[in-house]
């Protein structure tokens, strides 16, 4: 088993270096002299009209590994978004590795601006006991086997195995301050910005690049 896992990962990560590579050579030439682009990292199959689109799907505008180095000039970019990406990395070195390339290409001045799975309310919400609301969404979101408040709890920290790490907002603002970020806050959900239905059970965070 111990081998056969290990087969999969190895051919998961050359199907990602093969898709990157041409994708980042592309890119590299498209956007060399760009400036105030507005970055989709982590896109899934939600695309922004207007932002450069970015994830291992088919359907992305670009599809790069953003594990590695992005293709960008440094300061191109006047903001950089990624709604349930961040989690998906693991931490600290590639969720560092990722936040210190958004910094690099934004402008001073430029926004991060980021969306995680809320840990926080999760446990207090275990604990305590949680809205409707959350628990609609909850059931919403994870597979219908999964009955007990503590399933739902493993699931949001591991989802399959999809999951790398969990942030709350302590450790978020920790980790984007380490990596060169000022101004760190909470934020409201935007509607012209996010997606409603992952309103609830989210953390939304908004950082500057100095």
């Amino acid at each position: 088993m111990g081998i056969w896992a290990a087969t999969q990962d190895l051919a998961e990560e050359v199907r990602r270096f093969l898709f990157h590579c041409p994708d980042y050579i592309l890119a590299r030439l498209l956007y060399r002299r760009s400036r105030d682009l507005r970055i989709h990292a982590g896109c899934g199959p939600c695309l922004k009209p207007g932002w450069i689109n970015i994830d291992l799907r088919r359907e992305a505008d670009i599809r790069l590994d953003l594990r590695r180095p992005f293709p960008f000039p440094p300061g191109s970019a006047t903001i950089v978004y990624a709604e349930h990406f961040l989690e998906h990395l693991d931490y600290p070195d590639s969720a560092s590795d990722f936040l210190r390339e958004c910094r690099r290409v934004l402008q001073p001045g430029g926004i991060l601006s980021l969306v995680v799975p809320d840990i926080e309310l999760v446990l207090r919400s275990t604990v305590l006991g949680g809205t409707p609301q959350y628990y609609d969404a909850q059931r919403c979101w994870h597979p219908p086997h999964l009955q007990t408040q503590i399933e739902h709890v493993n699931y949001n920290f591991r989802q399959d195995g999809e999951h790398r790490y969990s942030y709350d907002f302590e450790t978020l603002s920790r980790l984007l301050t380490r990596t060169g970020f000022t101004e760190i806050t909470r934020r409201e959900y935007d509607p012209d910005l996010d997606r409603g239905d992952r309103r609830v059970g989210s953390l939304y965070v908004r950082a500057t690049r100095p």
